[in-house]
């Protein structure tokens, strides 16, 4: 018989007492039997605490971590993706949902791939706050071809964070997230399709929660950690570009981002942008005159506002 590979699934919990019921039941729901269940506590200040404990009584094979102080989603996924065993790891927060199939399915499809894959990814549902359906990922999103997606990457969002599951050798080599910044996705994407290669699988297998208190609800607000993040993020990957493909996805991403924190009025962020901007890819006219307006601190945020009502 062949012994099936342990899934750990890293179950995150900040102050998501409202949905916690059902995001665990999803994972304990799960049709694929060799599950590592880990729930990490950031201490949360609302009902999550004492929803978990019962959860561990009734199923004694969850292991529960309480950070000790709030840490943020990196280093608490840290220290439950430290303590865990399994082949492959599910980065699960709390206020989403997973489908029954889950895990099975992208078991399945992994072992139709080789080990150069490192993740695999696949659409998802968003819902409301109360789970009312709203639009599929691929509505919106286009995947890319798997392989080596470095460049797309870098260059356009497409993949839905919720929905991969990851090879535990790419979290070895990462040495997990980097905790000092306020968010993990798009570090972990450069970093990891550096060196292995991405599948994407065409089925729905996650509900994913769009709530105000969501991390990414914030990313662009002023003066949040979320955005130096980035600025970290692009700074490392400048460094890792190697041919003119990924060197022009580099541009496009910095001339992106640069925009949307000036028109934000994150006037620090958007001077750093745009000064890797110039050292990598160089100033065309209109970009030259953001700088001036950047530095002068002019608030050109309408604009935006305007942008995104007729969008």
């Amino acid at each position: 018989m062949i012994q099936l590979p342990l899934v750990t699934v890293i179950c995150l919990c900040y102050n998501h007492e409202r949905f916690l019921i059902e995001a665990l039941d999803s994972v304990l729901h799960q049709t694929y039997p060799h599950l590592e269940i880990i729930v990490v506590d950031d201490m949360s200040i609302d009902g999550s605490a004492a929803i978990i404990s019962e959860y561990v009584q009734q199923h004694p094979e969850i292991k529960y971590i309480r950070t000790g102080r709030n840490m943020g989603n990196c280093a608490a996924f840290n220290m439950g993706w430290r303590t865990s065993k399994g082949a492959f790891v599910l980065d699960f927060a709390t206020d989403d949902v997973l489908l029954p199939d889950r895990v099975a399915q992208q078991v399945k499809a992994f072992s139709q791939l080789g080990n150069s894959y490192g993740v695999i990814y696949t659409d998802a549902e968003y819902i409301t706050d109360n789970g009312t359906y709203l639009y599929t990922h691929s509505q919106k999103y286009k995947p890319a071809k798997d392989g080596y997606i470095f460049a797309e990457l870098l260059e356009r969002y497409f993949i839905c964070p919720p929905t991969m599951l990851i090879r535990r050798e790419v979290l070895e080599e990462l040495n997990g997230y980097d905790a000092t910044l306020a968010y993990e996705d798009f570090d972990f994407w450069i970093r990891s399709s550096r060196t292995f290669k991405y599948s994407y699988l065409n089925k729905v297998t996650t509900k994913r929660r769009i709530h105000d208190k969501a991390l990414s609800a914030g990313l662009y607000k002023k003066g949040n950690r979320l955005l130096a993040s980035t600025v970290q993020v692009c700074m490392k990957a400048a460094d890792l570009v190697r041919t003119p493909r990924e060197r022009a996805a580099l541009c496009r991403r910095l001339r992106y981002e640069a925009r949307q924190a000036y028109l934000t009025g994150n006037f620090t962020e958007a001077g750093q942008l745009l000064d890797l901007l110039k050292a990598k890819c160089g100033l065309s006219f209109l970009y030259r005159i953001l700088q001036l307006l950047n530095e002068q601190k002019i608030d050109m945020g309408f604009l935006r506002d305007v942008y995104l009502k007729l969008r």
